[in-house]
């Protein structure tokens, strides 16, 4: 995984972490840290969308169990 789809991972945990606060809770944490749509609030959840949209690449992409060729199974 490159670093650019680590930095995504972790931004999409911290807006599902928020969401599931706000869920749950009612509580918006990007908002009570950096005021109620404040220029650097919709700067943070651009960023956590756009990191959402790079994490979908991972979705669609194959895990390396299932790029190694199968094992030939020995014949009797």
């Amino acid at each position: 995984m490159s670093a650019i789809q680590r930095i995504a991972l972790l931004l999409t945990i911290i807006g599902a972490i928020n969401w599931g606060l706000i869920g749950f809770f009612g509580f918006n944490l990007v908002e009570s840290l950096f005021g109620d749509g404040t220029t650097f609030s919709r700067i943070i959840y651009c960023l956590v969308g756009i990191a959402g949209l790079i994490n979908l690449g991972l979705l669609f992409k194959p895990s390396s169990e299932v790029e190694r060729a199968p094992e030939a199974r020995p014949t009797r």
